[in-house]
């Protein structure tokens, strides 16, 4: 017997199967379940309000609004069930889920509506997502709930994670679609309560992170953000954006850093803060003991933080240029940039309050993005340059650059020229809808304002103008600006830091050696130990700043590329390179802030120092502004800046480069062929007097520049006819001064050497007597080895610029020795001559003696056989027989037993023979010369006391009875 078949299975209907659906997504139930289950809500009330009004218990679209706020404001959720927020991202998922399985079902018109009522369903879930992120207290949470904004950040760095990235996401990826639907379907009303908390925590989420730390995830999240239109508008309307909140004891500088969105991804840096540390620490992580480390890891650590850097900057350029891009954005983003600038231009001090200002990682970073966004207009400059008008420094709303000291104008002069240019400016300018393209070519809108311009009768003048300046022309000098309070300002730190070290290291040494040879103490042992640990500091400190710059040539290349710029805007300004310059300098030159060319000085002499830093890279207009303006004392007033060029020029000679491409700088030049050389010899003059109360040691410094690049222009043969030709053009004007300072700084610096060689016995003997100096106090014997290591310093310092100026004045009087033997000059040339010849052949020679004179750069031998060469160089000259007897005439120094002496001190250190018989040839006529005078005065007999000079007569007197008198 058949068995008999199952009843047929009851069709559903499509009310029935929405029901399912919706109640699945929404995990109700509108009749109690047989079965309760803690993740499915019994919406009581709501079934009865549906029974009130005659409609059937099924969840269906026209309801499902109902429905879903019912499920959301259920009181009294236990403390492990979702929020609100969690839960409407898990029915988006849901959805989801459903929406994919009605695509099997076969009746068409059914999965139509189906898929209708989920889109409908599922619009609401993201809408009620954003009510509920932008306004968390919409619905009961369970208690110690996460703020949905917190939720949705986890979400956005899930999604954001990149398979090489090693930290982990911090949670669960969101549903597929639910970031781009929940952002990018919704209006700015709607979105924007979302973003405020939203951004804060993103902003937290970075805020003590250093470059070794998790910022990538964040960084990408907000470029994610700021590519949706309304979130890039909530982003730059955020209170956080420019925040005005203050906070106690931190300046506003520094508010900048601490508390905007984008202040604390700047924040995020190698180079050390220590008032605000972010972790990990870069210096103790990578550069702890760095003595004893392989230089392999050193380099692994440059590498590592040089690419995560970029990785940064890159990543917030994109977020402001796409920023900029925006026209709803645009102006919040300069404006932003601006208010960075103002607040911390404290920056620029010597000292800076890092409480105040904002620190040098943040600004090395924007110096960096700044750089980036100059860049299209960097790789065509010279189309570009005239888009960048200097009226901007002048009438611009944004950044103050009338209070900078200027290049040579006052500042009342700067004020006074603008106020002259002001009733022009105002009705000449240019108003107009500013536009901006991709190539950054456009204009950038800028602000209704009104100028008030003074009149000589004192009454005012109200011009309404709107200031409409290209993209270029504002990128260009804010990032003039951020150079200067970031990367420059941070390359002065860092040289500063490497001078301390070095001092530190030294006097560490010092401490260790004084140490070691049995003169240890208490006090001595902790100096010792505080030092080790400062230069560990510094040690630390100064490779974190040559990870994230002095390592990375490519950063370094725009920053000079950049400069490149700023030099050919400057020099058109002029006219363009030419020369000479015009006899006046055009006030618009005049007025524009000195760092602007300053800084661009400081970044080629840091360069010049770098290895291959310089490779490749275009220099010929750099050197073509120095040569115009290191000696334009009317067009840079600032001694200071003209000696930095000098230092430039110094750094590329072939000898200190390492590069052949410098050598073809100064020999195929046509400018530098003209000028250079006769405007290093007025500078030379010039620099006498720098209005420094430092002055008078400044002068050896920057002289010690010129004369070194003098000797290298002397090798060429180019340039030594350029010098023999002023030599005979100017010979009584620039020339003659040339030779008058040369001269007065030899005898200083060979006579404060010497007398410091002869300090520096008087210690060294003390310390040879063992016993008596192992009785003196420590702290006696300590500070006498600091002076002994402190003229140790000065003696070479001395010594080194001492060899500079006699060699100069060896190979110039070699082939144009007539300067040498003008009247106003040959008796001073003779005494100094005789003076250097009693210093190294008279009879206190030996007691010069110093255990290391290379240690001191002092080389009798050497110096004794250039006096000699000059002496023969000038007699040869001397075609009038002139300067035996200016030799003679020296009352001072000159003897005859003298040049005997120093003869014979040339023969036995191998002095070249033919100078030497030129020598004691010269030595003859000049013994003549003396012998001839001493007969002509006999003849002559006693002078009258009617001729005689009294204050002579009184020296004369003090001389020979001043001595008796004190002996009694």
């Amino acid at each position: 017997m058949a068995s008999p078949s199952p009843p047929a299975r009851q069709q559903r209907t499509p009310d029935e199967v929405e029901d399912i659906i919706m109640r699945k997504i929404l995990l109700v139930s509108l009749t109690p379940p047989s079965t309760p289950s803690p993740a499915v809500a019994y919406l009581e009330l709501t079934a009865a309000e549906l029974l009130s009004e005659s409609r059937p218990l099924l969840a269906l679209r026209d309801a499902s609004e109902r429905i879903l706020i019912d499920r959301l404001s259920i009181q009294d959720q236990p403390a492990a069930s979702p929020t609100p927020f969690a839960f409407l991202v898990a029915a988006f998922r849901r959805a989801a889920d459903e929406a994919r399985k009605i695509s099997t079902i076969r009746d068409a018109a059914l999965r139509t509506r189906l898929a209708d009522s989920i889109a409908h369903l599922r619009g609401l879930i993201l809408s009620y997502a954003r009510i509920v992120a932008g306004n968390p207290d919409t619905f009961p949470s369970p208690a110690n709930a996460p703020h949905p904004a917190a939720e949705l950040l986890v979400f956005l760095l899930a999604d954001a994670a990149d398979a090489l990235d090693p930290t982990p996401a911090p949670g669960a990826p969101p549903p597929p679609g639910f970031l781009e639907e929940f952002f990018g379907n919704a209006d700015y009303e709607t979105v924007e309560p979302a973003m405020g908390e939203l951004y804060e925590r993103l902003r937290q989420s970075v805020e003590k992170v250093s470059a070794l730390g998790d910022f990538q995830k964040p960084l990408r999240v907000l470029r994610r953000l700021v590519g949706i239109p309304n979130c890039a508008k909530a982003l730059v309307n955020h209170p956080k954006w420019i925040p005005e909140n203050q906070i106690m004891l931190i300046g506003e500088g520094r508010v900048m850093e601490l508390s905007s969105v984008l202040g604390a991804f700047f924040h995020v840096s190698a180079i050390p803060d220590r008032e605000f540390a972010s972790k990990p620490d870069i210096g103790q992580h990578c550069f702890s003991e760095a003595s004893s480390r392989r230089p392999a890891d050193l380099m692994s650590s440059f590498t590592t933080i040089k690419s995560v850097m970029n990785n940064l900057y890159d990543g917030l350029k994109d977020v402001l240029l796409t920023l900029l891009k925006n026209m709803d954005t645009r102006e919040k983003v300069l404006e932003f940039i601006a208010e960075v600038i103002n607040r911390n231009a404290g920056r620029s001090r010597m000292q800076v309050d890092p409480l105040k200002s904002a620190s040098s990682g943040m600004f090395v970073n924007l110096s960096a993005v700044m750089l980036r966004l100059c860049e299209p207009f960097l790789d065509r400059m010279e189309s570009k340059k005239d888009k960048i008008d200097v009226n901007y420094l002048f009438f611009n709303d944004r950044i103050d650059f009338k209070n900078l000291t200027a290049i040579n104008a006052s500042s009342e002069e700067v004020s006074s020229w603008i106020e002259s240019r002001g009733y022009e400016h105002a009705q000449d300018s240019v108003s107009g809808d500013a536009q901006f393209v991709e190539s950054q070519e456009a204009t950038s809108s800028g602000t209704n304002n009104t100028i008030s311009l003074p009149v000589k009768g004192g009454s005012l003048v109200k011009c309404s103008n709107k200031e409409n300046f290209s993209f270029i022309c504002e990128c260009f000098f804010m990032t003039s600006r951020v150079l200067n309070l970031g990367l420059m300002k941070a390359l002065s730190d860092f040289k500063h830091n490497s001078q301390d070290l070095a001092r530190c290291q030294d006097d560490l040494e010092s401490n260790r050696a004084m140490r070691d040879q049995g003169g240890g103490s208490a006090q001595l042992d902790q100096d010792i130990k505080r030092l080790e640990k400062i230069v560990e500091i510094l040690s630390q400190d100064k490779l974190c700043y040559e990870a994230q710059i002095i390592r990375d040539g490519a950063f370094l290349q725009r920053a000079l590329s950049f400069y490149r710029l700023m030099i050919l805007w400057s020099v058109d300004l002029v006219g363009g390179f030419k020369m000479p310059l015009p006899s006046q300098c055009p006030k618009e030159f005049a007025c524009i802030p000195e760092h602007f060319l300053d800084d661009a000085m400081d970044l080629l002499v840091l360069t010049s120092r770098i290895p291959k830093a310089l490779e490749s890279f275009a220099l010929d207009d750099f050197l073509s502004f120095i040569i115009m303006f290191m000696a334009g004392t009317s067009y840079i007033k600032n001694p200071y800046l003209r000696a930095k060029m000098v230092e430039v020029l110094n750094c590329w000679t072939p000898q200190r480069s390492g590069l052949s491409s410098t050598a073809s700088l100064f020999e195929g030049h046509q400018l530098c062929l003209g000028y250079l050389v006769k405007n290093l010899l007025k500078l030379y003059v010039d620099i006498e007097f720098t209005g420094s109360h430092t002055q008078f040691f400044d002068k050896f410094n920057i002289r010690h520049n010129i004369a070194e690049l003098l000797e290298y222009l002397w090798d060429v043969p180019s340039h030594r006819n350029a010098w023999r030709q002023i030599a005979i053009e100017e010979e009584k004007g620039v020339y003659l001064n040339f030779l008058n300072f040369l001269i007065n700084d030899s005898i200083y610096l060979l006579d404060e050497s010497l007398n410091k060689i002869l300090e520096l016995k008087g210690i060294e003997a003390e310390m040879a007597n063992i016993v008596e100096w192992e009785r003196r106090p420590p702290q006696d014997r300590e500070e006498r080895r600091r002076v002994y290591h402190q003229w140790e310093n000065v003696v070479r310092f001395d010594m080194r610029l001492a060899n500079e100026d006699v060699g100069m004045l060896a190979f110039t009087s070699e082939q144009i020795p007539a300067p040498f033997l003008l009247p106003e000059m040959v008796e001073r040339v003779a005494s100094m001559l005789n003076y250097f010849l009693f210093q190294l052949a008279g009879p206190q020679r030996k007691s010069l003696t110093v255990k290391d004179p290379e240690k001191y750069e002092f080389k009798p031998k050497q110096l004794l056989k250039q006096i000699a060469t000059i002496y023969v160089h000038i007699t040869r000259g001397d075609k009038e027989g002139i300067f035996p007897a200016a030799i003679s005439k020296d009352g001072r120094s000159y003897n005859e037993q003298l040049f005997a002496s120093a003869a014979n001190i040339l023969w036995k250190i191998g002095g070249d023979p033919q100078i030497i018989q030129e020598f004691m040839k010269l030595a003859s006529k000049a013994k003549a010369a003396a012998s001839e005078a001493m007969d002509a005065e006999a003849m002559l007999g006693e002078i009258p006391d009617d001729f005689l000079d009294p204050i002579q007569v009184l020296f004369e007197f003090v001389r020979k009875y001043l001595p008796s008198f004190y002996a009694i």
